[in-house]
């Protein structure tokens, strides 16, 4: 299961998708809860989007390594 979330296809889905409801969602729900989602749903998105620069990273390091 660890494989598959860290693939990035679903990094990319995770990213998007929880940014997208995390954008609508203040709006969509009222209250307190709607911002609680918000925060959720960001909080996930930004998760995703640090292993997706992690992983770019590492990537380009090993790119750099193999290259010498």
């Amino acid at each position: 299961m660890k494989k598959l979330l860290s693939s990035r296809p679903v990094l990319w889905f995770l990213f998007l998708f929880n940014l997208s409801v995390a954008a609508v969602a203040p709006f969509a729900i009222e209250g307190s809860q709607g911002v609680m989602t918000a925060v959720g749903m960001g909080v996930v998105s930004l998760g995703a989007g640090v292993s997706l620069v992690r992983d770019r990273g590492g990537k380009a390091a090993a790119r750099q390594a193999a290259s010498r």
